[in-house]
């Protein structure tokens, strides 16, 4: 039995270079709101103190960022080996917006995933007779494009499509496991676990591309989670994610006492929020269970956004107090 003070593991997703001790603050505020949301306001202080649990902001945004070490292109450059899996990556995220906004919810909406969808199939149809150049260039209108949908029209959370492609192509180079490029995932994966006590309780919370990196992380971490909690997770989506995941067939990972998925529909990265009907339950039966959120105002793709509200945050306090 798992005793001591607990550990709380913040895991990133998508996006630029980080400042972890900024952000380790900024989740930490975010989740002391949602606190508030639910009720929780006597824990606040115990949690933003450092009273209630050990907080760490697994940080790993550079590994992605430095030319020549671990990640490869540089930011705002964007690798031709990467084009064919952005195609596949936006081809599953059209597929997944395409059944969560109906025309007749939102006909605007449908309107922008077919345009954006009539955008994509003209690009790859032209691959044979475009450079990668020309693709990433199409590919970038196919973005710009989705940039349009309702909830994300006035973000300014991607300044434009490159932008938002260059982020994606991110989980691209998590999942490459090619001989010359698997050392980037390992090195992601290592940077999250680094300075974990198995000894002690762990309440993960992981987000967009974090949750991908936590589910390899937690199947190879040793110890006993009490609670991982996933945001905007693309952990579902299609063959392009879900098929690459290690281990295949993907499952809940053995040590996880307990899963908590949430999502917004206004986040394009989500897919098949569903997660328990693509990810099977561990040989204890824990499954994901799923939550849909509505963030109010805009950025619906960022963390902060998800640990504001109270149904989120409630679980993470009561995993982690006495």
């Amino acid at each position: 039995m798992h005793t001591g003070k607990p550990q709380l593991l913040f895991v990133h997703g998508i996006g630029g270079l980080r400042d972890g001790v900024s952000e380790r603050r900024q989740w930490l505020e975010a989740l002391a709101t949602g606190a508030r949301d639910a009720g929780l306001a006597d824990w606040i202080s115990a949690l933003t103190q450092g009273w209630l649990a050990d907080v760490t902001f697994a940080d790993y945004s550079d590994l992605f960022h430095r030319r020549g070490a671990q990640g490869g292109a540089a930011a705002g450059e964007l690798d031709p080996d990467e084009v064919p899996f952005l195609a596949g990556m936006l081809d599953s995220m059209l597929e997944e917006l395409s059944e969560q906004v109906p025309p007749e919810d939102s006909p605007q909406g449908a309107r922008v995933i077919r345009d954006a969808r009539f955008q994509l199939d003209a690009a790859v149809a032209g691959r044979q007779g475009q450079g990668p150049g020309d693709i990433g260039r199409r590919l970038v209108g196919v973005t710009t494009t989705m940039l349009r949908l309702p909830g994300m029209r006035q973000t300014a959370q991607w300044m434009n499509g490159k932008a938002l492609l260059l982020h994606l192509a991110q989980v691209g180079r998590y999942l490459d496991r090619r001989a010359k490029k698997a050392h980037v995932g390992a090195a992601v994966r290592a940077r999250v676990v680094d300075g974990l006590d198995p000894e002690r309780p762990l309440v993960v919370v992981s987000h967009s591309l974090g949750t991908v990196v936590a589910y390899e992380a937690l199947h190879e971490y040793g110890a006993s989670v009490s609670l991982w909690v996933t945001l905007g997770s693309p952990l579902a989506l299609g063959a392009v994610v879900l098929d690459r995941l290690v281990p295949t067939p993907a499952s809940c990972p053995e040590n996880v006492a307990s899963w908590l998925n949430f999502w917004d529909r206004d986040d394009i990265v989500v897919g098949r929020p569903q997660l328990a009907h693509w990810i099977g339950p561990s040989a204890g039966g824990v499954k994901a269970i799923t939550t849909r959120v509505d963030s109010r105002g805009l950025w619906t793709h960022t963390a902060t956004r998800y640990l504001e509200h109270g149904a989120v945050a409630r679980p993470v306090i009561e995993a982690l107090r006495p």
